[in-house]
């Protein structure tokens, strides 16, 4: 009996899989962990050249494609375009899970990284758009505004605009796949969806996943590791990093299996409860009225500057050009290596929505997340080194970013039990999103299936796994970053792309201002080439 399923799913795992897709992918994955295991030099060489090359020609590009996706997905929530549905059934989930799906798969895992450390290092060393003294009580307010800018509107932008144009025309569309290919609908038309570009685009997208996530993996694993050693002096070496990825590997694996609804689900509404827990016990415990100021402050600067920071590429200031590439075009390249999974899993979750909700959820709504535990979390560890009652600074330029939560924590009340919660968040977040990821590439390299097969998965799962492991042994987080930049800025253009054909499609004959007549008319046409179900203007 036994036999005989595993047999059956031996058969669905080979006939759900497109194996050009498949193949390619998985290829392009073990060959890039093959190169650095058996040649680090080389790989090394390879990814710097490409890296430096991206950032020393295409940086301005990065800077200007995420801003114009943030124009855009503001302009969708309050226009008429943003009354329009992805297909026409009810929401899957509720709003609350949906949210905390959406958020937990995108840029959470590096938020709780970061909140404790970005702010402090701008206090260190001010960003060169600004000319405030380093350490000052201006660049307290600079360095929560840029944490702030870094990590909420923009690069959830990307991810929000690729899930809106697949499951725009996956689910409005018939014939059309939900795979990353799915936004070159309006240009190379539903016919042509299975032709060598839109395969191209899904099988770098796979990479791009790999990649992206796997930075973070690196990212998580080395904060685990470090924080061990650093805090309760326990050195793991080589072995302990990847028994750390390894385990995260196991745990993300696990949850994958269990589904979207006992699975994913699940651990995204415990990783909000535990952030909404921990900002609220650091808002308590810490400076209270100064957060809720230096709150206003740094928004309001953010507010203001937005235009400015965006499109800030360093030309003219000085060590301005390198500091944008390490921190704000690493950070949207970084962003756009995990858009392709992002999105795919933004429509997987999003069918029945309307775009005003979707583009909102994505950008506003989750944006108002990070910023509070940016101005809590971050705000009071400027203010505890601003005033002397602790120091993270020293401890992070001797062991690195990955201690400053623990030197944080450490100086409140049941701090132990703090910074214990404060790595099973950071864990949390991270497995919801690698699960989201094994997910979305299993959906790549099958026909658009919305559930793949458990086998698909965890192959994804252990390669996803072992790209970690692989980076972090041989390259470090020096790696990792670079692996970003080159998998993650290509997708600066499929971004534009993106947003040229969805402008092509609301302004065309299948806008937003169709009568309802017309758009039940069109809806129930033949034609392969026109949605089987478009939505009424009436309500969002």
């Amino acid at each position: 009996m036994a036999s005989s399923n595993q047999e059956s799913a031996l058969a669905t795992f080979i006939d759900e899989l497109d194996p050009v897709i498949f193949l390619f992918g998985a290829g392009l994955t073990v060959a890039f962990i093959s190169i650095f295991a058996f040649d680090p030099q080389l790989a090394a060489d390879l990814m710097w050249g490409m890296n430096e090359t991206i950032l020393g020609y295409i940086n301005w590009f990065v800077l200007a494609v995420m801003f114009l996706l943030v124009v855009f997905l503001l302009v969708l929530i309050v226009s008429p375009w943003g009354t329009l549905r992805l297909g026409d059934d009810s929401p899957e989930f509720s709003y609350l899970s949906y949210f905390a799906m959406l958020y937990s798969m995108g840029s959470a895992a590096g938020v709780v990284f970061w909140g404790p450390t970005e702010a402090l290092l701008h206090y260190s060393e001010v960003p060169p758009l600004y000319s405030a003294s380093a350490e000052s009580s201006e660049a307290m307010v600079l360095g929560v505004q840029y944490s702030l800018f870094h990590w909420s509107l923009t690069p959830l932008a990307c991810f929000t605009t690729l899930g809106i144009a697949m499951g725009y025309f996956a689910y409005n569309y018939e014939g059309v796949p939900l795979r990353v290919s799915a936004l070159l609908t309006p240009i190379l038309g539903v016919d042509n969806l299975d032709g060598n570009l839109a395969k191209s685009i899904d099988v770098v997208a796979v990479f791009a996943t790999i990649g992206g996530v796997a930075t973070s993996l690196g990212f998580m694993g080395s904060q685990f590791v470090t924080g061990l050693e650093y805090q309760w002096g326990i050195e793991l070496g080589n072995a302990g990093i990847i028994l750390v990825v390894t385990g995260m590997t196991l745990v993300f694996t696990i949850s994958l299996v269990l589904g979207l609804h006992r699975g994913i689900r699940r651990l995204s509404n415990f990783n909000v409860s535990l952030l909404v827990f921990l900002i609220a016990v650091t808002f308590i415990l810490g400076p209270t009225m100064f957060l809720l100021v230096l709150g206003t402050q740094a928004i309001g600067g953010m507010v203001s500057d937005f235009i400015s920071m965006s499109l800030f590429t360093g030309a003219g200031a000085e060590g301005g050009t390198q500091w944008a590439n390490d921190w704000t075009v690493f950070y949207w390249a970084w962003a756009l290596s995990w858009s392709p999974f992002a999105g795919l899993f933004i429509a997987r979750i999003s069918r029945g929505r309307t775009l005003r909700e979707i583009a909102f959820t994505g950008i506003i709504a989750t944006s108002m997340a990070s910023i509070t535990w940016f101005v809590v979390i971050g705000g009071t560890a400027v203010w505890g080194q601003h005033v002397g009652l602790m120091d993270i600074l020293n401890p992070v330029d001797t062991h690195g970013e990955e201690v400053a939560g623990f030197v944080l924590f450490e100086a409140f009340p049941f701090g132990t039990v703090l910074m214990l919660l404060f790595l099973v968040l950071v864990t949390s977040f991270f497995v919801t999103s690698a699960d989201s990821a094994t997910l979305a590439v299993s959906m790549m390299t099958t026909g658009g299936e919305e559930n793949p097969s458990k086998i698909n998965r965890l192959l994804w799962g252990l390669l996803l796994g072992a790209t970690a492991s692989v980076l972090m042994i041989i390259g470090g987080i020096e790696a990792l970053q670079a692996s970003a930049v080159v998998t993650g800025g290509p997708f600066a253009l499929v971004c534009l792309i993106a947003v040229i054909g969805l402008v092509k499609e609301f302004s065309g004959k299948h806008g937003p201002l169709l009568l309802q007549e017309e758009t039940r008319l069109i809806g129930s046409t033949d034609d392969r080439s026109t949605p089987t179900s478009a939505t009424e203007a009436d309500d969002d």
